[in-house]
């Protein structure tokens, strides 16, 4: 990476940029044609090697007879309320270049504004920027040429095309090929520094486990996406440095075996998982229990004793984990590690009384789109879990108003069928400014029409709570999204989501993915105010698979930060648009992984 003029620091700290890269995707708004004029248009700037003859001020303006030596005519230029100052620009018999516009009145031609320049013969970028056109100018004449670029680290015919784009011979609008470069700098510019963001540190811990025996014991068969993510990170694990790695699976996707594979690579070293509520941590405990039982497992919750964790080989936790003095472990996980801050992720590493660097994987049920995966890759591995041990069987309508009646006898017939049925409110509350009911206006309605109907919401101390008692005993659930990620329900087999025009699709394919766990037949009903036909709910209904979705999704949506470490929260890149740009996302990251290798 080419290092920025020390004495220019300042400037590029202004633009909000830090390489000759990134200062070239700057792209200029429009040109200046400094060429000289071989001939005049009305109303079009106009470049003229010419001699002051006179110079007579009015009360309103200053007019100066110029003699134009290329066109080999007389003009005047006209200057209206001119500054004191302008009266010493133009002294007579001075021969200079002039640039202005050009004029044609009266039967003669003028200048609007002439304005003295000291070179001509090329094309001028004009930049919107903090800084001022000519420093902006100039701060790009000194650092962008094709040698930069390339000594910056794009290919040669890349640097070539964003240096035309500053420097052209004519005016054009963006081409097909610099509209290409824009986009492949960006990426290039975007992931080279994810990886500057990546650090690694040498580790004591290598697994040893036997990994494929264990899976031999199992009462079924791992998918092989499941198998391809165990053998990514048993290369990671039995490597010399700490691995970070993320996995991202589908809903029901089987991420729990992969876990447990993990941790039967990594023993005899220990394990520490850390879980987002006591449900998922006691989830978790429960499988572990069952497909590792050669081992010593702990659940570590807010209600535990703060006793020694040593005999353990597995430690399964909430965030009650970051309050407690954990023993030495190899490996550290963190499940649907979006839920989680940043620190508190970092802090969970630290927590762990190691000399050496840990092995960390995440976690992720939250689908994420191929392009945004391999851009993910230059900061940390990625694994894809797409497919699932079972298809679920799902229907997915939208509804409204008048589909109310037989959606209720829906419920009624599924009721009947001792299955349950999840209800989604967008509110706890009422709303003036959201035409749907929120669950406190609705409650009333169905605990009188039916029985055993639970409640919970965000705000809930005892939403946990409720959703244990209601997977135990309940028909019905009405919730806000605070049961997106969460609480196996194995008879749960409908899912009403009101006002679902108002939800992120992966928000949606969350909810969704909370019916049919077990094979049921599921039904998914978006229920919508909205008359007419929304072509994103559409799409939804129609697409099940959740990596899909996600691209869906982002096509409607846009990007995410990965460096500032939000996602999914409005656009974040300029030209490149990662919804369709996977092609030249690929390629970046081909160029990228060479260029290391």
């Amino acid at each position: 990476m080419l290092s920025l003029p020390s004495e220019e620091g300042e400037k590029f700290h202004r633009l909000g940029v830090s390489s000759i890269t990134a200062l070239s995707l700057i792209a200029p708004t429009s040109f200046e044609d400094r060429r000289l004029s071989h001939e005049l248009f009305a109303n079009t700037q106009c470049v003229i090697d010419a001699t002051v003859e006179h110079v007579v001020r009015t009360p309103k303006t200053l007019k100066i007879t110029l003699f134009a030596h290329n066109l080999e005519r007389v003009i005047e230029g006209v200057i209206f309320h001119p500054k004191p100052y302008m009266l010493h620009q133009f002294p007579r018999g001075e021969r200079a270049f002039f640039s202005g516009k050009a004029q044609w009145e009266l039967g003669k031609w003028t200048i609007v504004h002439p304005m003295k320049i000291s070179a001509v013969g090329s094309l001028v970028s004009i930049y919107k920027t903090p800084l001022r056109v000519d420093v902006m100018r100039r701060l790009v004449e000194k650092n962008i040429t094709v040698e930069n670029l390339i000594a910056d680290g794009l290919p040669e015919k890349i640097a070539r095309e964003l240096y035309a784009l500053h420097f052209p011979d004519f005016p054009k609008p963006l081409g097909e090929q610099q509209f290409y470069a824009l986009k492949f700098g960006e990426l290039f510019e975007y992931m080279r520094r994810l990886r500057l963001k990546r650090r690694f540190h040498k580790t004591s811990y290598r697994a040893s486990g036997d990994v494929g025996g264990w899976m031999k014991t199992l009462p079924f068969e791992l998918t092989d996406d499941q198998k391809k993510a165990i053998g990514e990170i048993e290369s990671d694990l039995r490597g010399e440095y700490g691995s970070r790695r993320m996995i991202v699976g589908d809903v029901g996707s089987g991420k729990t075996m992969v876990i447990l594979a993990s941790v039967v690579l990594m023993h005899p070293y220990r394990s520490i998982l850390m879980a987002p509520t006591t449900i998922l941590a006691a989830q978790l405990y429960e499988e572990a229990q069952k497909f590792l039982p050669h081992l010593r497992i702990v659940l570590v919750t807010n209600a535990t004793k703060k006793s020694s964790l040593e005999e353990y080989d597995f430690i399964i936790g909430t965030h009650a984990l970051l309050h407690r003095s954990l023993p030495e472990a190899g490996l550290v996980m963190v499940d649907e590690q979006h839920r989680f801050g940043t620190a508190q992720r970092h802090s969970l590493t630290k927590l762990t009384e190691n000399d050496t660097s840990p092995h960390y994987l995440q976690f992720s049920a939250t689908p994420i789109p191929r392009t945004q995966a391999m851009i993910d890759s230059a900061h940390i591995d990625v694994s894809l879990i797409v497919q699932t041990p079972f298809t679920k069987n799902i229907a997915t309508r939208i509804i409204g108003k008048s589909d109310f009646p037989p959606l209720l006898e829906h419920i009624r017939s599924e009721i009947a069928q001792n299955h349950q049925v999840l209800i989604v409110y967008p509110l706890v509350e009422q709303s003036e400014n959201i035409d749907y009911q929120s669950i406190e206006e609705a409650r009333g309605y169905w605990e009188k029409n039916f029985e055993n109907v639970y409640v919970t919401h965000g705000k809930d101390k005892e939403k946990e709570a409720v959703l244990m008692a209601f997977r135990e005993n309940g028909n019905i659930l009405l919730a806000t999204t605070v049961v997106e990620v969460g609480i196996s329900l194995p008879r749960l087999s409908s899912v009403v989501i009101v006002g679902a025009e108002r939800l992120g699709l992966s928000t949606l394919h969350q909810l969704r993915g909370r019916v049919s766990r077990t094979g049921l037949q599921g039904y998914c009903y978006l229920y919508s105010n909205k008359s007419g036909k929304n072509e994103r709910l559409e799409s939804f209904s129609t697409c099940t698979s959740g990596f899909e979705i996600a691209a869906l999704d982002l096509k409607f949506r846009s990007s995410g930060d990965l460096l500032e470490g939000s996602i999914q929260s409005g656009k974040k890149f300029r030209w490149a648009d990662i919804a369709e740009d996977e092609e030249i996302v690929r390629e970046v990251k081909h160029y990228l992984d060479l260029k290391v290798g």
